[in-house]
């Protein structure tokens, strides 16, 4: 699942995206509260949380979908307001939730969306194999003449995720990009996540999946009610007592023997 990329000349550490005291309401309601963090290059940070704690909200704000109420977002140490639309695609890719489009495309065309940004510059001549390494990596190769309206949700999320592979950007935000898939893909996304990271990329991904943001993240940030309660390494914030405190849920954590990564379950009654 390896993609053959050109380099990324930011230099991993580096701070990709800073977001500062972001809050954000809808009317009188508060989805994000005071929320600030770093996203660095060369790690992939797991956004996870209960329903309604404001992970896809937060990743709609390091995107530039929603404008913060208070608090500033930058990118690369730019105002994230200020960058013109067609630079920002240039460098950060997203994978929205819904995977849907308005007209009845094939998937090899919605896969081609994703070098629109680089049209007219040399990175046009990348096209053909932007676009090959990334039907490869996503495994969608024997999709690409069939219309997209008529796939499974799992294959309309494979291909929504190559069309970002293909844009080839430093920052890529996923949007619980396993959601509709099965075990093979799933694993083999977080792994095309890893791989992005390992080439210098910034990867910011929503996960309900608490094993999997154990076993494949750098880091892992815990929202709720719109607030950050605990982000670093999963080892150090996935623990029985925080997740049971934050999901309502009594949980086990163990160690996986492999990696040594956590892996969370529910404890469950006989």
């Amino acid at each position: 699942m390896n993609v053959e990329e050109p380099a990324v000349s930011q230099q991993a550490g580096a701070v990709a995206q800073q977001v500062d005291g972001v809050s954000y309401h809808v009317g009188s309601v508060p989805i994000l509260t005071d929320v600030t963090m770093a996203v660095r290059y060369g790690e992939v940070l797991a956004l996870v949380g209960p329903n309604g704690a404001g992970k896809s909200t937060l990743l709609s704000v390091l995107s530039g979908d929603i404008v913060p109420s208070s608090g500033s977002v930058a990118l690369d140490g730019r105002g994230l307001g200020s960058w013109p639309a067609r630079d920002l695609a240039r460098a950060r890719a997203v994978l929205l939730q819904a995977n849907q489009v308005a007209f009845s495309f094939t998937a090899q065309q919605v896969i081609d969306m994703g070098r629109a940004p680089w049209i007219g510059t040399p990175d046009a001549d990348d096209d053909e194999r932007a676009i090959r390494d990334a039907t490869t990596a996503a495994d969608v190769g024997h999709l690409i003449q069939r219309g997209f309206p008529h796939l499974s949700g799992g294959e309309k999320a494979r291909v929504s995720l190559a069309r970002v592979l293909a844009q080839e950007t430093r920052i890529v935000l996923l949007d619980e990009p396993t959601a509709a898939l099965d075990l093979k893909h799933q694993e083999a996304v977080l792994q095309i996540a890893r791989g992005l990271a390992e080439r210098g990329r910034a990867v910011i991904v929503v996960l309900h999946d608490l094993s999997l943001a154990g076993a494949y993240a750098d880091e892992v940030a815990i929202l709720a009610n719109g607030a950050l309660v605990a982000r670093g390494a999963p080892g150090e914030v996935l623990t029985e007592a925080r997740i049971a405190e934050v999901y309502g849920a009594p949980v086990r954590v163990l160690q996986d023997p492999d990696t040594g990564r956590p892996i969370v379950i529910p404890r469950r009654e006989r």
